[in-house]
């Protein structure tokens, strides 16, 4: 693999990450940039014990350009771009509308409740592009392909963990209109936290008392209990399973473990980083033939924190949609957005039976 960094007009950093054989990639970017905004800022909930981010720059972002104005397509035919190579393999940037910086200068704010803290939303957002081809998938990836994107993820986890202050490293993707998604290109999102996200710190908690309760990882009981059931194993390699969870809360939900309990990306092994690639992309292909059509859906790369409960943390992939039929969304209703108890029309069992079923696409 080759790392190429560079710098973009207004001083964002962007790596390419290619293979061997690729050509040099251009690193100047002539484009004429105003500074970007450093004003987010986090406010914490103290009923809820959680910090909310506040970026309303984000308000002016790219939203749902025509193809050919796709600001992550490579830089051609005098159209500038934010990549200024005519190609590229994979490539991760600063996002220009972060919500998370590490200049950001907002947060104080006087006019707050005694009980609400505020401080600068100091962390890093980035944005990864899978390919320069627009009209891409990562499903549709080569496995050659696909395994650059895993090392990308791996390099900016282990890069951005080392940043000060930054308490969880959280690689995603969404995918499709439905989700929310406002640019086309295959693409998928770094954020790196000061803070343990709401989520992980209610894992980790469970995590914790499993532990002093039995003496193991919960993620791992979880794991075998269900490779020992396999009513619910959508599929499975020598390394890794894909499972629906027996209390999925979403219409179509797989998680994707490792056999073996590691915290993080940069911990899996080469082999374990091939194997994940080929059962990855099977998966994927399944979830497209669902309904034949692509599937909008949310994939999330669940990481151990770098601090305390690291050495809870188990290494997992959450892929999530709320497509609930060919042409039906879940909303949600009362008692998941008020209450975040949710009800699902669609049993588990069912679910990943259908999925088995299926060729991949």
């Amino acid at each position: 693999m080759k790392r190429t960094t560079a710098m973009l007009a207004d001083g964002r950093e962007i790596i390419y990450f290619d293979h061997d054989d690729a050509p040099p990639r251009e690193r100047h970017d002539p484009r004429p940039l105003d500074e970007v905004s450093t004003a987010s800022q986090m406010r914490h909930d103290p009923v809820l014990g959680e910090w909310v981010m506040l970026a309303s720059h984000r308000q002016h972002r790219t939203y749902q350009p025509p193809a050919d104005e796709c600001p992550l397509c490579p830089s051609r035919g005098g159209r500038h771009t934010e990549i200024p190579a005519s190609d590229y393999d994979v490539v991760v940037f600063e996002n220009r509308f972060p919500s998370l910086s590490t200049h950001a200068s907002g947060g104080v704010a006087t006019d707050l409740p005694p009980l609400v803290e505020s401080a600068p939303a100091v962390g890093r957002c980035e944005v990864v592009c899978f390919t320069s081809d627009h009209e891409a998938a990562f499903a549709t990836l080569k496995p050659e392909h696909a395994r650059l994107v895993v090392e990308a993820w791996a390099d900016r986890t282990a890069r951005l963990s080392e940043l000060p202050g930054v308490a969880q490293v959280f690689c995603f993707e969404n995918r499709g209109a439905a989700i929310g998604v406002t640019l086309a290109h295959p693409h998928g999102q770094i954020y790196a936290y000061p803070f343990v996200t709401p989520r992980t710190r209610q894992m980790l908690d469970n995590a914790a008392a499993h532990a002093k309760r039995t003496g193991r990882n919960l993620f791992a009981d979880v794991l075998a209990g269900e490779r020992a059931s396999g009513d619910r194993v959508v599929a499975a390699s020598a390394r890794w399973t894909a499972f629906v969870p027996a209390a999925a809360r979403w219409p179509v939900e797989v998680h994707v473990y490792p056999h073996r309990h590691v915290p993080d990306l940069p911990a899996l092994t080469d082999d374990e980083r091939d194997d994940f690639v080929h059962l990855y992309l099977n998966v994927l292909g399944r979830l497209d033939a669902l309904y034949d059509q692509p599937l909008p859906f949310v994939a999330a790369w669940h990481q151990a924190p770098s601090g305390p409960g690291r050495e809870l943390g188990y290494l997992h992939l959450q892929i999530t949609s709320i497509q609930r039929a060919a042409d039906k969304l879940k909303y949600l209703a009362g008692s998941e957005a008020a209450m975040g108890a949710f009800i699902t029309d669609i049993l588990p069992e069912d679910v990943a039976q259908r999925l088995r079923d299926l060729p991949p696409r």
